[in-house]
């Protein structure tokens, strides 16, 4: 059964449960700030109408998001927005990037592809991700914007020898890597480690992002590891800080 996508922008892999769909779907409304906190949502079998699905599945995934922390059910008011990301999500963390704007209001950012590299790694990729003399790594350079305009250098190393097949041009590679982990190699992340500090921008860095004069940058060191432990990803980025905020919070 096809599932409306209203106006959410997620095109969610076949494989996923119609549930889930769901759930990314809302999840998209309410981290976009289409669905506003506070917002009171239409009635279980309203929104199933709305999304041509079952009362039933739409139920599962209220319910299941509620639970997460992002919906919360009032007595006879309903299913209301809380206006709290879910964390521990990490399909949403991903696409998020935590970035709020100076308002406190999440940003969606969308990437662009740079430079893509096959081969032997660095010094510091091949400790990070564990390798072996002789494995070749993927490194993807790209940059992220906001509104058009570049906030954030990017560049993820992940270990050639997990993802073959890995698109060798920039233009094939898809938009969510991580995604595209768990739907191409059944390489799901299930924990992060994050180091962040401030760096000055460097040559390159001021050119991608467009900065005329030097400039201090948030330099986020991140390792991804899958369901094993293993780690996959090895990411690092450089950002603006003037008009954005990397935001992490912890509900209990």
């Amino acid at each position: 059964m096809p599932v409306k996508k209203g106006n959410a922008d997620v095109t969610p892999p076949r494989s996923l449960p119609l549930y889930e769909v769901l759930k990314r779907q809302i999840a998209e409304n309410v981290m976009s700030g289409r669905w506003p906190a506070g917002m009171v949502l239409p009635s279980e079998m309203a929104l199933a109408q709305e999304f041509r699905v079952a009362p039933g599945t739409m139920r599962r995934a209220l319910s299941e998001l509620t639970a997460s922390g992002m919906l919360t059910r009032r007595r006879k008011t309903g299913t209301v927005v809380t206006g709290r990301a879910p964390d521990q999500n990490l399909d949403l963390y991903f696409r998020y990037f935590r970035l709020h704007r100076a308002d406190g209001s999440l940003v969606s950012s969308t990437a662009r592809n740079l430079d893509l590299f096959h081969g032997a790694p660095t010094a510091s990729e091949k400790e990070q991700l564990k390798l072996e003399d002789g494995q070749e790594v993927v490194r993807l350079r790209r940059l992220r914007l906001v509104d058009g305009a570049a906030i954030m250098i990017e560049t993820m190393t992940m270990p050639g020898a997990r993802i073959p097949d890995f698109p060798k041009e920039t233009p094939d590679v898809p938009p969510l890597i991580f995604q595209h982990l768990v739907d191409a190699y059944a390489i799901r992340i299930t924990a992060v480690r994050e180091e962040l500090s401030a760096v000055m921008a460097s040559e390159a860095d001021r050119r991608d992002l467009g900065l005329d004069a030097p400039a201090a940058l948030l330099r986020i060191v991140q390792t991804a590891f899958d369901q094993l432990g293993a780690p996959v990803v090895f990411a690092v980025q450089h950002g603006l800080t003037d008009d954005y905020r990397y935001v992490n919070e912890v509900h209990q």
